[in-house]
């Protein structure tokens, strides 16, 4: 039977020029499939062909997995019977036992050889998906093949997409044979072979475009920064020329709104507003709001938010209808955008001022003159009266130099207080995780600092986790949480 194995290895590799280890793959899985049928359940079977002999072992194979975490135990078994077997077993390992090997005749070649086709389809597939991807070409266009479920197949040469119904234009209405455009978001890589996932709706799409209708763009003598939609309705993109004799929305816009309308007609009717980008944040807010009138911006750094302050006939086309315009423009500029009238501005300023003014009272130990008068120059925390330039608290005319400095070592003792309070609310890591192979003082306590305070807590840890709370590489984690477990096994 080796001598026939070998046989079939090289005249179908010689015939459909592919590897031989490709066949050699092929074969093993078939070999395996036929193996399976001598079971009633879902087993999991490996089978080893030699590449210089054409001998092959078969094997029936078990996943070591925790012991509370066998679900199919005819595939699975859990570490503790596992190092029964092996006491070198480890988690996510094999637990093998030899077979007796099926007779390679009795799969009959031509089964072998429909796995065999099957495995070089996909390795053509995957080739042909590999140049397209490396041609970058995002925007897809073909035309609709089949309506699964109302999901679109779509045939671009000798590519299949799907552009799932949920990344359709809402109350779109595409039918087979259809010509259409979308922007690829994603490749899968199932079972079934790699899959170009589209879609119509992401704000990518909408950029890839204007990127088609605007040669300037391909120039780069003009540049889409950011881009928001509501699909179907209504979107927003912000341009910048990079050329100071280029007017960036009239250029976007076309002669006539042509290269505007081309995108709008693509995007069934949406309707999309151009808006002219700017390295002020504040600014470029302004311009996502138009047309709308903005009276003041107050820009909060720390939350990554803005309170936009309109009158009150302008406070509706700020807003937009059901939120559109001030959503997309949030989008737009990345910034979280509070619309309120100057009335509410008035009043939202004279709660934090209340709140600033009790703060100082209760910490500095002070009157309401002397905290009113620190808001009223401009210091919102303890921080800037202990710790801004002593040069610019001179400049407060209501107090001399000693109240200055009396305040800002109010403030210091009081950040210190809190300071102090703070680090007493955290747990100290336990004797045992300190003690711990591999654990360090200030991993334990950084821990500690997160709520994991014992080797128990350590051990439920995912990898993820504790690379994120440490910054630690993943490797150092792995064996970290490893050893904190390793009293589950003993």
């Amino acid at each position: 039977m080796s001598r026939e194995i070998l046989l079939v290895v090289d005249v179908m590799s010689r015939e459909k020029n592919v590897s031989k280890d490709v066949i050699f793959s092929a074969l093993e899985l078939a070999l395996a499939s036929a193996t399976k049928k001598r079971f009633h359940e879902e087993v999991d079977v490996r089978v080893d062909v030699d590449r210089d002999t054409g001998e092959y072992s078969t094997f029936r194979r078990w996943h070591v997995v925790p012991d509370d975490a066998v679900e199919f135990p005819e595939r699975q078994i859990g570490v503790a019977d596992a190092q029964m077997r092996d006491t070198q077993i480890e988690l996510d390992g094999f637990v093998e036992e030899p077979l007796e090997p099926v007779e390679f005749g009795r799969i009959g070649a031509q089964a072998a050889k429909q796995v065999i086709l099957q495995k070089i389809r996909e390795a053509e597939r995957e080739q042909i998906l590999n140049d397209f991807l490396a041609r970058k070409e995002y925007l897809v266009t073909g035309t609709i093949k089949r309506m699964e479920r109302g999901s679109a197949i779509i045939e671009s040469g000798r590519i299949e997409a799907l552009l799932p119904r949920e990344q359709m234009i809402p109350k779109e209405n595409l039918r087979v044979g259809d010509r259409v455009r979308a922007f690829l978001t994603r490749v899968d890589r199932g079972g079934r072979g790699p899959q170009l996932i589209l879609s119509r709706i992401a704000p990518e799409f909408l950029v890839k475009l204007f990127e088609l209708e605007v040669p300037e763009i391909e120039d780069v003598l003009l540049e889409i920064k950011s881009a928001a939609r509501d699909p179907g309705m209504r979107a927003k993109i912000a341009v910048k020329s990079n050329d100071p004799r280029i007017d960036p929305i009239g250029t976007c816009v076309g002669m006539r709104g042509s290269r505007v309308q081309a995108v709008t007609s693509e995007l069934a009717g949406e309707r999309v507003d151009i808006i002219l980008w700017s390295p002020d944040p504040a600014q470029f807010v302004i311009n996502a709001l138009a047309p709308a009138e903005i009276s003041s911006i107050v820009v909060d750094e720390e939350k990554h938010s803005m309170d936009v302050v309109v009158e009150e006939d302008q406070l509706a086309q700020a807003i937009g209808r059901l939120g559109q315009n001030v959503r997309l423009a949030s989008e737009l500029t990345g910034w979280t955008l509070n619309i309120m009238t100057e009335e509410e501005a008035e009043q939202k300023n004279q709660e934090e001022s209340t709140a600033i003014i009790s703060q100082f009272m209760q910490k500095l130990d002070v009157d309401e003159e002397v905290a009113e008068i620190l808001v009223q120059e401009g210091f919102n925390t303890l921080e800037e009266v202990a710790y801004v330039p002593i040069s610019e608290m001179l400049e407060i005319e209501s107090f001399d130099e000693d109240t200055i400095n009396e305040l800002r070592s109010r403030a210091r003792n009081a950040l210190l207080t809190e300071a102090i309070a703070s680090e007493e609310k955290v747990e100290a890591p336990s004797e045992e995780l300190l003690a711990m192979e591999g654990m360090d003082d200030q991993t334990a306590r950084i821990l500690a600092s997160k709520g994991i305070v014992t080797m128990d807590d350590l051990a439920d840890l995912a990898v993820d986790d504790l690379v994120e709370m440490t910054e630690m590489d993943g490797e150092r984690a792995k064996e970290l949480i490893m050893k904190a477990r390793a009293p589950w096994f003993a």
